[in-house]
């Protein structure tokens, strides 16, 4: 049943007492510490693309602060080394690598800016304000800044639907807030914009924009700690005299008593709807700043506690909890508290389940919904309900969907894989037959080079773009179909899809020993190099080259291990990929090609499966040590600690499972590859009250390898445990020595 909430027009909504900033929550026993481990600004930095703000899992809303500059490592609206904030909106992406969002930008003011002036860069904002890392903290649920030039401190917190800010302004300044809906960062540009001044204490509006997401529509209400004493409203650059304007820029500035107190809260809600679902989704009107920071700071305390782990090490620890926050912060709330939600036609859904956005799914299908399906299946369940409910209107499953809109970014159809994962490990939480039906359809549509799939068995590189990838890609999305009509008894289907999935065999090369181009007539792309690459266009690999892309068969590894000529030979290939030299040809080589070992790129997705190929090579002993090397050069506490785009949360999920010792290197086969954990202890809460514990026996930085492990006391001697083992609940327990054990496994 929905809730529902009424608001008095005129009333003020209750805030605690107004002055000092309220204090951090202290966690003084061992089941609260864990959220001080956290460190949202592992990411901000470098290539990670990650923002420091505000939210709660899977929350709708994510303040957070912008700093008003375009740029690939802006894409979240914030950059590390940057020292100018332009405010504060209340959308954000998490480390994806296309910048977009940063809708109902806020910021607060001691003096009367001049919104007129028109703003083509960073140092065109009027109301842009210094900042020092100093004075700048953040923790799970809560972000703190000092804003130098107006000398205000601000605090930002959330709720599942609703924003919150604190401004703290110095004693007798004037105090203002600004509201810029013509702001915007990257792809993102307003099409139409409006504000209305509803009452004393509150406002509403919209913003549509396009952008990445072309029919971006948000819909918000503001409410204020205290009136209104006045304000200035401008619309494309005019000043206008009004209590309502509407234009494709609109913004505003209101003025406050500052002889009441020294601080001011807003709280702001919005809806893909329209504006009374706004108000609906705003949180009750005993909600405040403090109560609400104190509530989602347990929140995330309680979602970090479904995976304890123990070590003497707290630097461990810190990337640990930190990438299993940023793993949960993604895909996004984006239906209303009665259900609701815009589809990209601009019609209405409604549904009995939470619909998500921001599914990235490229990414994401790799280990983070796998992490997901442990911490959170029922999240899981509604999902895919989402994703069906998108299916409903284009008729093909979501490849990336931002706030409803299909972007059509990146290869294959990888809603596919998280929908057979999920009903393969007993996640039922949706309709089985009518998500076949979506998967069958998706892989039997002619768009995005499905036509030339068909026509050819792979797609020629003359005819299509991104050949390999995608090749390989529907394959496995295929591969996928087959068991999920095997699971629901459609024989016929399952052949089919079956013999669809050895696409593979088409592209690869036994020449070079790589997956190449083949054109229509069956002619390989000459001239041919492993390391070339070349971003987006008239190429064979999606951001990447032949040497990180020949390995995506994770569906049948015995088969890709046959065609490199067996057990040793296939070996010797993948320590040759992490041996060569890192150069990469080519002058317009992807920039996503980062985290380099050798060849290998963990920096990107393609490669995160492969150091666990070893396993099925009879060379687990090469997996546990290059798992090993990856999670100790490729992860640090620092901003700059992500090798690459943080992808949604891939690649720190990549972190979370490998550090445990596990890996879903094909996650449909609801099956996890061991590789070499780093904690001595490491225990699972599942959500069906049962718990699985991982011990490694004499781990330490030189003790790696594997040798010996049992299963609830019992002698376990393969390199793979079945999710339903881990549902059961156990004790997975490895010896571990300086030494590779090369008799350990080695018969998968």
């Amino acid at each position: 049943m929905i809730k529902k909430y009424i608001f008095f027009t005129g009333i003020l909504f209750l805030f605690t007492a107004c002055g000092e900033s309220e204090p951090q929550t202290k966690h003084s026993d061992k089941k609260m510490a864990l959220i001080q481990f956290v460190d949202p600004f592992i990411g901000t930095g470098g290539h990670g693309h990650t923002y420091p703000g505000a939210t709660v899992p899977f929350g709708m809303v994510q303040p957070s602060p912008d700093n008003g500059q375009n740029g690939w490592d802006w894409c979240s609206g914030y950059h590390y080394s940057d020292s100018l904030v332009a405010g504060f909106g209340q959308l954000h992406l998490s480390g994806t690598g296309i910048g977009d969002l940063a809708d109902l930008l806020f910021m607060p003011a001691t003096k009367k800016i001049d919104l007129t002036v028109a703003v083509e860069k960073q140092a065109d904002i009027p109301y842009l304000s210094r900042y020092s890392h100093d004075n700048e903290e953040a923790h799970p649920g809560y972000y703190r800044v000092f804003l130098e030039d107006p000398k205000i401190d601000v605090e930002l917190t959330a709720s599942q639907r609703s924003a919150y800010h604190k401004y703290t302004f110095q004693k007798d300044d004037d105090q203002s807030v600004i509201v810029d809906l013509g702001f915007a960062i990257n792809w993102d540009r307003p099409t139409e914009t409006s504000i209305t001044l509803k009452n004393p204490t509150t406002i509403t509006g919209t913003r549509h924009s396009k952008g990445w997401a072309k029919n971006q529509k948000v819909f918000f209400v503001a409410q204020f700690s205290k009136p209104i004493v006045s304000h200035q409203f401008t619309v494309d650059g005019k000043q206008v005299k009004s209590d309502s304007i509407s234009g494709r820029k609109t913004a505003a500035q209101f003025f406050f008593n500052s002889e009441e107190n020294d601080s001011l809260e807003v709280k702001i809600a919005l809806s893909s709807v329209n504006i009374a679902n706004a108000e609906e989704n705003l949180d009750a009107e005993t909600s405040n700043f403090s109560r609400v920071k104190k509530e989602t700071e347990n929140t995330w305390e309680q979602m970090l506690s479904t995976i304890e782990v123990e070590t003497p090490v707290d630097s461990l620890k810190t990337l640990f909890y930190t990438a299993l926050y940023h793993s949960h912060l993604t895909p996004v709330t984006f239906s209303d508290k009665n259900g609701e939600f815009r589809l990209q036609n601009d019609s209405i859904a409604k549904g009995d389940f939470t619909a998500y956005t921001t599914l990235s799914l490229w990414d994401t299908f790799r280990a983070q919904q796998p992490l997901l399906t442990l911490t959170n299946p029922d999240n899981v369940s509604d999902i895919i309900s989402s994703m069906l409910a998108y299916y409903g209107i284009n008729k093909k499953l979501p490849v990336w969907n931002l706030y409803g809109n299909e972007t059509n970014t990146m290869t294959g159809y990888h809603s596919i894989p998280i929908i057979t994962e999920a009903y393969l490990k007993g996640i039922k939480g949706f309709d089985a037959e009518y998500a076949f039906e979506a998967m069958k359809t998706t892989m039997m549509q002619d768009e995005r080079w499905m036509d030339l799939y068909k026509e050819y068995g792979y797609i020629p590189f003359d005819l299509g773009n991104e050949s390999v990838t995608a090749t390989l890609e529907f394959a496995y999305d295929d591969w996928c179909v087959a068991q999920m009509a095997k699971a629901l008894g459609k024989q016929k289907e399952y052949e089919f899809s079956l013999d669809r999935s050895m696409a593979f065999q088409e592209l690869y090369d036994p020449e070079t020993g790589f997956m190449r181009g083949k054109s229509k007539d069956g002619k390989w792309h000459e001239p041919f190099d492993p390391k070339f690459s070349k971003h987006e266009t008239n190429t064979d690999y999606t951001e990447g080259n032949a040497w990180q892309h020949s390995w995506f068969v994770p569906h049948a590894p015995d088969s890709l291990i046959k065609l490199m000529g067996g057990n040793e030979a296939f070996v010797a290939k993948l320590e040759q990929l992490f041996a060569e030299s890192s150069e990469i040809s080519g002058d317009e080589a992807s920039p996503d090609i980062s985290g380099l070992i050798g060849q290998y790129a963990h920096g990107n997705e393609p490669s995160h499966h492969i150091a666990y190929l070893f396993n099925k090579a009879g060379a687990p002993w090469r997996t546990q040590y290059w798992v090993h090397e990856i999670l100790k050069t490729q992860y640090d506490t620092t901003p700059n600690g992500l090798s690459g785009n943080e992808d949604a949360g891939q690649m720190s999920a990549w972190y979370v499972f490998s550090s445990m010792g596990l890996y879903p290197m094909n996650p449909a086969s609801t099956t996890y590859e061991i590789g070499s954990p780093i904690f001595e202890k490491t225990t699972l809460n599942l959500p069906n009250g049962n718990t699985f514990t991982i011990e490694a026996k004499d781990v330490s930085d030189t003790n790696f390898y594997i040798q010996s492990a049992t299963l609830n006391g019992k002698e376990f001697n393969q390199t793979k445990i079945p999710h339903s083992e881990i549902l059961n609940g156990g004790t997975l327990t490895l010896v571990m020595g300086s030494e590779p054990n090369e008799a350990w496994a080695v018969a998968n």
